[in-house]
């Protein structure tokens, strides 16, 4: 039965917490819960609707806790399931939904449902894991690929059998055609729904399902364009990912999943979908009103950002969403941080301020990662340092996920960029880049990238058109990305020159006027008749004026 739902979520923005680099509330140079909470107000003096945090269950780490060892539990290095409640507590009294990660589709090998698994092939739990005999030569059953490098196949000697796992050895992949584990899986997210979560990110959730007949992809070498899921070094994306993912029989179990968390008040799940038809499935899993409220691909997490590449983006979303409704996001902790992704060495203040403005003004949901708000740039990790084990693996082309995951930076002045107490050296390296850009300087600093955030996030609120109004996007011209978004009465005009170079976009009407509240319009932006003119990395907001 469901419960009643006030949609907070829909037009909502939402703060992503990696709680390993966020704060350190014990000195042991690894961010844990009680941390987080004492930043919480950081959190909510942003303006932001939520926060998620990423996983901190038990785990032994292996991919810092996208490995599960435990559903129920708070991994020690995190604190206690009391420390969570008081986080949770603290939350709410700021008007801060929480989210948590969820794994569903692989766990760790360390997790009693695995070790009951592999022990034979007559055990109770023998079919909740995806087994499959080898070749008659001893090869894997088929050909696919792991994300994080090699066969997707690792041999079992109790089993004398292959497991699959779809990123590290230790990640082995639950078999989700198995009702029982479905059965399972949802109890694990009931004890959250239970101890007061608001919501979920699913993480890899196309990946829940995978072909029964475990037919081999297709390939097609090495690709001529940029794989969002993988980086080009890696052979994951000589794939054309068929089988091994994205599999119809998943949407049954989101149905059930849905079912389940609508039977709480105001709830929420958000869906991560890695997949080169990351569109598609974004209108296909979030459709109908029956599946993941909201999802978000890996689009806007690759290396192009131009009006073109936006323009096209947004007009394949619009041709096939329907009644779905997107998440946005433009930096995680999984891919390179903005700054140096669209950005480059030196990245431009503008450009920073305009990605915030696209970000917060396109028609769904926001993801909002942390240090972003900072305009923190990708952190130089050298070999010695890394711990992600996919950057390890694929080094040096690609240097994994590290660079976007160490401390947050607090404080400009403290030893550890306020990070923690000092007291323990940080589990990933400083970034000395990010210094100057500490959350304390700017704060002192009205003009600053942070201080622009929570102008646009307080202008937001107020706009009606922004939060779930339509979207109606408008012809290129040039490099001049523009779309215009209503609801009701309220009509807004949103103008990006997405280019180094200044530009005159052509306004339609008249009667559309600079919006004299929108904080996120660029200084010196002006009209001259319809012609509006535009520095580099520009926005302009206009409302629409009733005429004489």
């Amino acid at each position: 039965m469901s419960a009643l739902h006030n949609e907070w979520w829909r037009g909502g923005v939402i703060y992503q917490v990696y709680p390993r680099s966020f704060a350190d509330g014990n000195g042991d140079g690894i961010g844990d819960l009680p941390g987080i909470t004492a930043r919480l107000e950081h959190i909510a003096g942003l303006g932001v609707d939520a926060v998620w945090l990423s996983p901190f269950f038990k785990s032994p780490q292996k991919d810092f806790g996208y490995d599960v060892s435990d559903y129920r539990d708070v991994d020690p290095m995190y604190g206690t399931l009391a420390d969570f409640d008081a986080l949770v507590a603290k939350a709410h009294g700021l008007g801060l939904k929480v989210m948590i990660d969820q794994v569903l589709s692989h766990c760790s090998d360390q997790h009693a449902w695995f070790a009951e698994s592999r022990a034979s092939k007559g055990n109770p739990k023998a079919d909740w894991f995806v087994w499959a005999d080898a070749k008659h030569d001893g090869t894997p059953p088929n050909n696919w690929l792991s994300v994080f490098g090699g066969s997707a196949w690792q041999w079992d000697t109790r089993r004398c059998q292959y497991y699959l796992h779809n990123f590290l050895v230790s990640q082995p992949d639950l078999n989700l055609h198995n009702p029982e584990v479905q059965d399972a899986l949802l109890a694990e997210v009931r004890f959250w729904l239970e101890r007061g979560v608001d919501g979920y990110r699913l993480d890899a959730i196309n990946f829940c399902c995978h072909d029964r007949q475990l037919r081999d992809n297709p390939g097609r070498g090495a690709p001529a364009h940029v794989d969002p899921t993988a980086p080009a070094a890696n052979p994951y994306s000589w794939q054309v990912h068929q089988y091994d993912k994205s599999q119809p029989e998943a949407l049954d179990f989101l149905r059930r999943l849905r079912k389940l968390v609508d039977a709480y008040a105001d709830t929420t799940m958000v869906g991560e979908i890695g997949d080169e038809a990351g569109l598609r499935l974004m209108a296909e899993y979030t459709g109908g009103g029956d599946k993941l409220h909201m999802a978000y691909c890996f689009d806007l997490l690759g290396p192009v950002f131009d009006a073109p590449y936006v323009h096209g983006l947004l007009t394949s979303l619009h041709d096939q969403i329907a009644d779905g409704w997107p998440c946005w996001a433009i930096s995680n902790h999984d891919c390179v941080r903005v700054a140096t992704r669209w950005g480059g060495k030196t990245p431009a203040p503008a450009l920073l301020r305009q990605v915030a403005a696209l970000l917060l003004t396109l028609r769904g949901s926001a993801c909002i990662y942390q240090g972003e708000e900072l305009g923190l740039p990708e952190a130089d990790i050298a070999l010695a340092d890394l711990q992600d084990p996919y950057g390890i693996t694929m080094w040096p082309e690609f240097k994994g996920r590290d660079g976007c995951r160490t401390p947050m930076a607090w404080q400009a002045d403290a030893p550890d960029l306020g990070f923690g107490s000092g007291a323990a050296k940080p589990w990933l390296p400083l970034a000395e880049s990010h210094r100057a850009l500490a959350a304390d300087r700017q704060q002192a600093d009205p003009g600053s990238l942070l201080h622009h955030y929570r102008r646009l996030l307080q202008w937001r609120r107020t706009q009606p058109a922004l939060v779930a109004g339509a979207m109606a996007l408008l012809p290129l011209q040039g490099d001049v990305l523009a779309f215009e978004r209503s609801q009701g009465a309220q009509r807004l005009l949103c103008v990006f020159n997405i280019s180094e170079q200044a530009a005159r976009y052509e306004v339609a009407a008249t009667h559309w006027e600079l919006a004299p509240d929108a904080p996120a319009t660029t200084p010196g932006t002006s009209r001259d008749g319809n012609a509006l003119w535009l520095a580099p990395h520009a926005t302009a907001f206009l409302t629409l004026r009733t005429p004489d």
